[in-house]
């Protein structure tokens, strides 16, 4: 049987912009199973952004129901949903987001302090995540000492690292060259079958095709909901060379 992660219910989010109100999301109603593999796509300004962080927790809708994991987190304050975001989801940005003056390994270990681990357990966790996206060779490589690619890895890591209920990656292939994002979207599949939940945003075909749904957003709207018959997984690749 499918259990439940995330049900959404009329979910809107408007702006006020001088005088006037932007509707970036209409009324989106939408549930997602654990395990499932999802691309969000849209144009800009279709409203997938805003979409990713309401999912994400990091911001609230302006009317509607969102519930994560059984809890209705729409209504929540700050401090609630940072502690959501914290146990929750693992993010996956465009811009990897790293801290520069730290190592792969101190990147990793960061969500685990917020999280209240020991510095035992935490060393521990952080280098066997590390080791998934085989990086172990890397861990006190700065940033700047790291290939696009190995960034991302790093960001995927720090992502896994506090075992959470949903992968959220905004464009994670958006800063890489074709190579190294089918590379990454691999990664996600092998962490997908290892049985996490992942969301992926993007407004690139070639990345969406990896997902096994797909939702496309217009104008703050749902526009289609599909099962992508035709997932490219690193196979398809490796059949082209």
């Amino acid at each position: 049987m499918n259990e439940e992660i995330i049900k959404l219910v009329d979910i809107k989010r408007y702006f006020k912009v001088g005088t006037e109100v932007v509707k970036a999301l209409r009324s989106i109603s939408m549930t997602l199973n654990k395990n499932e593999f999802l691309a969000l796509m849209g144009a800009s300004g279709s409203g997938k952004s805003t979409l990713m962080n309401i999912l994400g927790c990091l911001d609230t809708p302006t009317g509607g129901q969102y519930i994560l994991n059984g809890k209705d987190v729409s209504k929540l304050d700050d401090n609630h949903l940072a502690e959501i975001r914290n146990k929750e989801i693992g993010f996956v940005f465009q811009t990897f987001n790293l801290l520069p003056r730290s190592t792969a390994l101190e990147n990793v270990i960061l969500p685990l302090i917020y999280a209240g681990f020991n510095k035992s357990n935490r060393l521990q966790r952080a280098e066997e995540v590390l080791g998934d996206v085989n990086l172990s060779d890397r861990m006190e490589h700065k940033p700047n000492e790291l290939s696009g690619g190995q960034r991302q890895r790093v960001a995927v890591a720090r992502a896994l690292v506090n075992h959470p209920s949903i992968i959220l990656a905004d464009e994670p292939t958006g800063n890489l060259d074709s190579k190294t994002s089918i590379e990454i979207m691999g990664l996600l599949e092998k962490i997908h079958k290892a049985g996490n939940t992942i969301i992926v945003v993007t407004h690139e075909e070639d990345i969406a095709q990896h997902a096994h749904r797909i939702i496309r957003l217009i104008d703050g709207e749902i526009a289609s909901d599909e099962i992508n018959e035709n997932i490219r997984t690193m196979e398809y690749y490796q059949q082209l060379k």
